[in-house]
């Protein structure tokens, strides 16, 4: 499979890009590193300049991860919100930093918070996306139990995308990580269901299955590589794309 024509143009006309809250956090320990985020910002900037309708769902990993805070000992619940708040702070962060590059855009929330967001209405989000405003999606699904991975390939199949495009810090999907392991493969494409079977630590398992269930191509890419989003939707650089 290919992300992009023959001619080099792009394929896809609406995208979701997912990020962890870590890569906005650039080398703090913790939080935000606003140049990180305003570098981001240029990299959504460029695709949006294509003509592209971008969806976007960020982590909150850098500010608070319901998992890690249930394994210290708070109740799973009380620690996912905790989470998806985290998520709304990254949201307006990355808004911030889009409007000040003169990209319109909207932070919707699946927890209504009027005061600094939109609620999730599908419609009214499809809307925006159509007057080329992008809309991140902040507060996960909601629910707790449920990842981020999960929201974006959720609100993904909702926004009618046709791609998900998941920045990570290695270009692409290995059998054993990079950073350990020198002889690591990469995959150049892969299907849903080995990447279930060989338990690849890409998304979690629901996520996979909401995607590979609507048929919803991943794209996993480099987001560390400047000018690596604009260039993987030409089709260039180094990714891995799982299809079903």
């Amino acid at each position: 499979m290919t992300i992009a024509t023959l001619d080099g143009a792009v394929k896809y006309n609406r995208v979701m890009l997912k990020i962890s809250g870590e890569a906005l956090m650039g080398d703090l320990g913790y939080g935000l590193h606003p140049p990180t985020v305003e570098r981001v910002a240029r990299e959504i900037k460029a695709v949006h300049d294509l003509g592209v309708e971008i969806c976007m769902v960020i982590g909150g990993g850098n500010i608070f991860r319901g998992l890690q805070g249930s394994a210290q000992g708070m109740e799973r619940t009380t620690a996912d919100y905790m989470g998806m708040l985290a998520t709304v702070m990254n949201a307006l962060a990355m808004q911030a930093a889009l409007e000040s590059l003169g990209v319109f855009t909207r932070v919707i929330s699946a927890i209504p918070m009027d005061q600094v967001c939109e609620p999730y209405i599908r419609r009214r989000a499809v809307r925006h996306l159509e007057k080329k405003r992008v809309c991140i999606f902040a507060a996960g699904t909601g629910n707790p139990y449920f990842t981020t991975d999960t929201a974006a390939a959720l609100r993904a199949s909702e926004m009618a995308c046709e791609a998900i495009f998941m920045g990570k810090n290695v270009d692409g999907i290995y059998d054993s990580d990079p950073k350990i392991n020198p002889d690591a493969k990469r995959y150049d494409d892969i299907s849903y269901d080995d990447v279930l079977q060989r338990n690849l630590k890409v998304m979690d398992a629901s996520a996979i299955a909401l995607c590979r269930d609507n048929r919803m191509p991943l794209v996993v890419f480099a987001l560390s590589e400047p000018g690596g989003f604009q260039g993987i939707m030409a089709g260039r650089g180094t990714y891995t794309i799982v299809h079903d």
